[in-house]
């Protein structure tokens, strides 16, 4: 039984044969390996195209600016996962990709869809700052939170935020993304009625729309990205294992409680 609306029965990715591999019409072995870095692979994967110097460059530093952050709850994940299946390393992996949402490390994706209503909106002839400013207060009045927009450990900002800025700067790459980012820092503190860091995950989404990454395809940079931290965590586990002393401070932590 065929579920969902189908698409035609064609990949456009990859097909093989006893001595050729084809990647998007190019010859892997001949046109591709020795010629692309694996930022441009990644790119090349997703959109077709080989990147310009400036797509490549923006796009291999918000991957380092995203790998790694500590203990976080993946890095956790996946420590404790391949302290109890330490023949798993794919399922410990997972086990911390599993948890990119919308509260750790999937923001990124969530600051991209404000910036495609905003850019829409002003495309449609309304003006940047009432534009920025309705998004933000209409979050507000509803309760929600402002993607991209405050952090645990880093305020008053984000140096990762500051440095990637820096750099849009220095290369003359800011685009209309950026400006309406840059934008609703001053809505969120008027909406809030106080300033809040502007985290890493809204620069990740205004450059990559900037540079023609495909907004809808945001997160994977993220996802890709962490996946790298969370083998280095893997390859210390190994090592040096902390999975079940985290596991064991959980449970010191939380108090039993059978009347809740």
């Amino acid at each position: 039984m065929l579920i969902g609306k189908a698409g035609p029965a064609i990949t456009g990715i990859c097909t093989s044969t006893p001595d050729r591999i084809e990647i998007r019409g190019k010859d892997f072995a001949s046109e591709i390996m020795g010629h692309y870095g694996f930022t441009d692979f990644f790119f090349f994967l997703v959109t077709g195209e080989k990147p310009s110097e400036q797509q490549r460059y923006f796009l291999d530093l918000l991957l380092v600016a995203i790998a790694e952050h500590g203990l976080t709850p993946t890095a956790q994940a996946a420590r404790m996962t391949l302290a109890a299946a330490p023949d798993s390393l794919q399922c410990a992996v997972a086990a911390g990709i599993l948890g990119c949402g919308t509260v750790v490390l999937g923001t990124a994706e969530l600051c991209a869809k404000v910036l495609a209503e905003a850019a829409a909106r002003v495309d449609a002839g309304e003006d940047p700052d009432a534009v920025v400013n309705d998004i933000a207060a209409r979050t507000r009045r509803e309760g929600g939170k402002m993607p991209g927009f405050g952090h645990p450990i880093h305020h008053p900002v984000d140096p990762r935020t500051e440095r990637i800025f820096a750099l849009v700067e220095e290369r003359g790459i800011a685009g209309r993304h950026l400006d309406l980012l840059k934008r609703m820092r001053g809505a969120v503190a008027t909406a809030w009625g106080r300033q809040m860091p502007l985290n890493v995950s809204g620069p990740i989404a205004a450059v990559l729309m900037d540079l023609d990454f495909p907004h809808t395809m945001i997160k994977a940079v993220p996802i890709l990205a962490r996946t790298a931290g969370l083998l280095g965590h893997l390859a210390e586990e190994q090592k040096r294992p902390i999975g079940f002393i985290l596991a064991h401070h959980a449970e010191e932590a939380i108090a039993y409680d059978p009347t809740m």
